[in-house]
């Protein structure tokens, strides 16, 4: 009997050219009115959360602070725009990536997307790849509107393994059988759950593990350069 296999894919900065959480805010906070200094100041302080130390669940509990007393359906509007958007712009998919996705889709795998971030931003592209599966960090919302808060810790590090652990349960695989694909350190839990593993791009701390363990090895890609219009923009948004 053939058991199933399954390949879990990270999203930012492994399935993307860059970080679906940012992009999305400076669209969001534009439509809402914002100049585009808001944006900015917003960043640089998450930014500046990192630098110093602040745990990467941490700092992505602090980002969705940004929708707090936004309605729920205006953020999935907003996220579906944002998402049509990017395709015309182009560059948004990994291309190496994106054909290892396409491969095991056409191998019958279950294709399963573990990311920090949100279901907003997430369904569209889930939608788009056709994926089987999406686990990610869940904003509480009361009453159609976002809290600000989150209703479990963020998709993120060890949740990660977990997400693996379950999925397999639940398709009565081993995670052994599995592979997953990353590219920040914080994939490394998930990394190291599965039989084989893919490092996307990532730092060189991150690629020494991968040969070590004889992961393998997949190009990164350069970020979309735009502004906020969708101009061409010097900045690249990077990984909380």
């Amino acid at each position: 009997m053939r058991h199933t296999r399954i390949a879990f894919f990270d999203v930012d900065g492994t399935l993307t050219t860059d970080t679906t959480l940012f992009r999305f805010l400076r669209h969001y906070l534009t439509a809402q009115g914002h100049a585009p200094h808001v944006y900015e100041q917003r960043r640089r302080r998450l930014k500046a959360m990192t630098a110093i130390g602040v745990p990467r669940e941490e700092t992505n509990r602090a980002y969705f602070e940004n929708f707090r007393g936004a309605s729920a359906a205006t953020v999935s509007r907003l996220a579906r725009e944002w998402f049509a958007a990017e395709l015309r712009h182009g560059g948004f998919f990994n291309e190496h990536a994106l054909a290892a996705l396409r491969r095991h889709q056409s191998d019958g795998d279950v294709v399963v997307l573990v990311s920090g971030s949100f279901p907003a931003c997430l369904e569209p592209i889930a939608a788009y790849l056709g994926t089987d599966e999406t686990w990610c960090t869940p904003p509480e919302i009361t009453r159609g509107r976002y809290t600000g808060r989150l209703i479990r810790p963020p998709m993120i590090g060890r949740a990660k393994a977990e997400a693996v652990r379950l999925v397999a349960s639940a398709y009565r695989t081993a995670p052994g059988h599995c592979v997953a694909y990353g590219d920040h350190v914080s994939d490394v839990p998930m990394l190291s759950s599965t039989g084989s593993a893919a490092v996307v791009g990532g730092d060189e701390e991150l690629r020494d593990l991968a040969r070590a363990r004889s992961w393998l090895l997949l190009p990164g890609a350069p970020a979309p350069l735009r502004s906020a219009a969708g101009a061409a923009s010097p900045v690249r948004e990077s990984a909380s």
